[in-house]
């Protein structure tokens, strides 16, 4: 099936700094675009791939699970590693669950973390009948576009495919699981009003993984599409601050070696 226009990945080769972004579940690379050519704008390589199964029909997203989705930032990410000397990792929504479990596969390569809205956990009682419910009813409602500022689209699926949710499901019990052994340093940014993914996945996240450098920023005037919505900028200002204070000790450390 032909992309939907928008949905296509990005690329942009930089220093030696790389920077990895993961969109959410269901979306495409359209959502983290302003924020992937912000940080390409300030010199660092930059990666935005398409997740199998999206951007071009929600039917297509029903024959993959979240191994695949793994699969394709697993791949960026060592593709990073071989050209960039530090790869920090930025998620929204399941991005940020995605970027989580490379975090926990591949230890310190990975530079530093910065979630927006991640998701670990169920929300909804309804979540509960998915494993039934897929075989009978193939799709339900949408959840593109919760942004609350006016004017502002996320390009995604208007129906949300029920196999799919089920894999997400069982993603979240692996990264839930193994949150101890996320030990980089977190700069996680979440919305105070969410209408997708509850502002106690963030509480959870923060309560469990082992990280000891780590920032919290509460979004006031953005909904769950934050990379869209009003607080978009100061996600894109404070991850570029963030990666540069964790790149800079390294390169001058490096640059000490050398002389």
């Amino acid at each position: 099936m032909p992309l939907m226009p928008g949905a296509e990945p990005y690329r942009h080769e930089g220093g030696e700094t790389g920077v990895l972004l993961c969109h959410g579940f269901t979306g495409t690379p359209q959502s983290l675009r302003p924020w992937a050519e912000y940080l390409a704008g300030r010199g660092l390589t930059v990666s935005l791939p398409l997740l199998p199964g999206h951007g071009t029909r929600w039917q297509d997203m029903q024959a993959t699970g979240w191994p695949d989705w793994y699969a394709e930032v697993d791949r960026e990410f060592r593709r990073l590693s071989a050209t960039c000397s530090r790869v920090f990792v930025c998620g929204l929504s399941m991005g940020a669950t995605l970027s989580l479990r490379l975090a926990q596969k591949h230890g310190t390569a990975v530079a530093g973390l910065v979630l927006v809205n991640p998701s670990v956990k169920a929300d909804s009682w309804q979540l509960k009948a998915v494993p039934v419910i897929r075989h009978v009813v193939p799709s339900v409602a949408g959840i593109a576009s919760d942004i609350a500022r006016k004017g502002a689209g996320e390009l995604g699926y208007d129906r949300t495919p029920l196999h799919a949710v089920h894999s997400l499901t069982a993603l979240w019990r692996t990264v839930r699981a193994g949150l101890p052994q996320v030990t980089q340093p977190v700069l996680l940014l979440h919305s105070r009003e969410d209408h997708v993914v509850h502002p106690s996945n963030s509480a959870v996240l923060l309560g469990r993984i082992s990280s000891v450098d780590v920032t919290e920023r509460v979004l006031e005037r953005s909904y769950h599409v934050a990379t869209l919505d009003n607080d978009a900028e100061l996600i894109f200002a404070e991850s570029y601050d963030f990666v540069q204070r964790l790149s800079v000790p390294a390169a001058a450390e490096e640059g000490s070696a050398g002389g």
